[in-house]
């Protein structure tokens, strides 16, 4: 009689291993967020699904996700931001991912000043740089909890190519990207080894808050090198590699298909 034992695939390794672990992603019902939760999902996380609004839409995500969860919070109010984090601890009992990809933007003329006043900027920093800090002082104690030598918790951060470049929607917005990039390299120095820190600074991603830049997309197609801008899949793919390591921590990963090279 002979007994054949096949290896298991690297892809059933490694959602066997993820089958215990759980990753809130910010701003999941669209775009860049969708696709990390869905890439998540995929691997064997259980997910935590979130929006200040379309609370129907995640809801219908979530039920389609083998083990997701709908949470709605305005990340604008602090006293809801911490409650997201308590909400996905009472639901879920742990955190060993999370995603800050909920932000907000502002187009505004680099040279209209007067236009970005102090509430632009009060907004924008509420949202892109305050509501993710908070969101890892509240979940800091789940994820050193949930850490270990072999697998270190993560945070990922998604900032913007306008926080690594003069570019961007509004200096206000390239401004708040900018703070989330420090703040990333920061947080990197002071919670590892348990927690590993990065982020993404996506340029242009094809999502349908971006369907109407006209100049943008053509931009992209006449100079990037890659000549498209990102899918949101192309998105995921680098935040599952960021989340899938256990050592890289620190780094902002410019992913605008070339574009800065130009």
């Amino acid at each position: 009689m002979t007994l054949l034992i096949t290896a298991p695939t690297h892809e059933k390794v490694m959602t066997n291993q993820n089958s215990a672990r759980v990753a809130l992603v910010t701003g999941s019902t669209s775009g860049i967020g969708r696709a990390i939760a869905q890439r998540l999902a995929d691997e064997g996380y259980t997910v935590a699904i979130h929006s200040k609004n379309s609370v129907d839409e995640g809801k219908l995500f979530a039920s389609q996700l083998k083990k997701a969860s709908y949470f709605q919070a305005d990340l604008a109010d602090q006293k809801q931001t911490k409650g997201l984090i308590e909400a996905v601890l009472a639901a879920f009992g742990r955190l060993d991912v999370l995603v800050n990809n909920a932000g907000i933007n502002a187009m505004i003329p680099h040279k209209d000043l007067k236009q970005a006043d102090a509430d632009v900027w009060r907004d924008l920093y509420e949202v892109n740089v305050i509501a993710p800090w908070v969101l890892i002082a509240e979940a800091e104690s789940a994820l050193r909890a949930s850490a270990s030598d072999a697998c270190p918790s993560c945070i990922v951060n998604i900032s913007s190519h306008a926080g690594v470049r003069p570019k961007g929607a509004s200096i206000p917005y390239a401004a708040s990207k900018a703070a989330l990039n420090h703040m990333t390299k920061l947080l990197a120095l002071n919670l590892s080894p348990a927690i590993r820190v990065n982020a993404i600074a996506p340029g242009l991603v094809d999502t349908p808050m971006t369907a109407s830049w006209l100049d943008v997309q053509s931009l992209w197609k006449e100079k990037s090198p890659m000549q498209r801008g990102a899918s949101p899949e192309d998105i995921a793919h680098i935040a599952a590699m960021i989340i899938f390591s256990t050592y890289l921590t620190g780094e902002i990963v410019l992913c605008d298909g070339g574009l800065n090279l130009t």
